[in-house]
């Protein structure tokens, strides 16, 4: 498909896809559950559960009393007790929501992000802040727990993050996507990151997708070829190139392309 009607397609898709209507228990999406609550922390959380079948990951955050973020660390570790989801057993769930509870309770999650963003308005220096602050801050450890989290971006000798060799970092540029934007979809929670400056949030599905729409010719699913994919959106809108994100993923879910 030429980028021309690529280009059509996805702006005549935002257009259709931008409405409540798109978010519900038929069309399953963590923002579906993120959005009834409106709170940067938990929507933290209800992006980094979204792996998996979406199905499944709305049955999970829907089960979650996120009330138990403002009780004591006792009481989360009392309710938590059986939950676990895929990679995450019992003791992975309850040490993560006891680091988000640590978090919300010293500082905006905003301000955590920008302490890696004001460098040189990086989202990805960004999420390494975010990434260091949960898990300096709960010195807990295990794969499930370490799949969760996230794992420290590589970086050169210039001490640059490396766009070869990491990975998209799907999960927190989808958190990023639902911060900084604000339509009928995203809720725009902060106001002091610009939105031009997002990444793809890029996944095996959405990698499959755009290699199609005509956005990406690598072949590699990493972090490069979601900044790629970017750069091209970027040709259709500079501004806010990330609007087209959900209509990519809506397409591959609804195998339209």
């Amino acid at each position: 498909m030429s980028l021309t009607n690529t280009k059509k397609l996805l702006d005549s898709e935002v257009v259709k896809r931008d409405c409540v209507d798109e978010l519900c228990f038929d069309k399953p999406d963590p923002l579906l559950i993120a959005k009834k609550y409106k709170d940067q922390y938990i929507a933290l959380i209800c992006a980094l559960f979204a792996y998996g079948n979406a199905g499944q990951i709305v049955k999970l955050l829907y089960s979650f009393d996120f009330t138990i973020l403002d009780k004591s660390e006792d009481e989360i570790t009392k309710e938590l007790q059986g939950f676990y989801y895929r990679f995450q057993n019992t003791q992975d769930i309850i040490n993560f929501f006891i680091a988000i509870k640590r978090l919300k309770n010293k500082s905006s999650l905003e301000d955590i992000f920008k302490i890696g963003y004001d460098k040189n308005h990086n989202v990805l220096d960004g999420i390494e802040s975010i990434i260091k602050a949960i898990l300096d801050i709960n010195q807990y450890y295990s794969d499930g727990y370490k799949f969760l989290v996230g794992t420290i971006p590589k970086k050169d000798k210039n001490g640059d993050i490396k766009h070869i060799g990491n990975a998209p970092y799907k999960r927190y540029n989808m958190f990023l996507r639902w911060m900084v934007r604000e339509d009928n979809l995203d809720m725009g929670l902060w106001s002091r990151v610009d939105k031009k400056d997002l990444i793809l949030p890029l996944d095996t599905h959405t990698f499959k997708v755009s290699q199609k729409l005509g956005l990406l010719r690598r072949k590699t699913y990493d972090l490069k070829s979601a900044i790629e994919i970017t750069q091209t959106l970027k040709t259709f809108d500079e501004k806010d190139p990330i609007k087209y994100d959900f209509a990519i993923y809506r397409l591959g879910q609804e195998k339209m392309v």
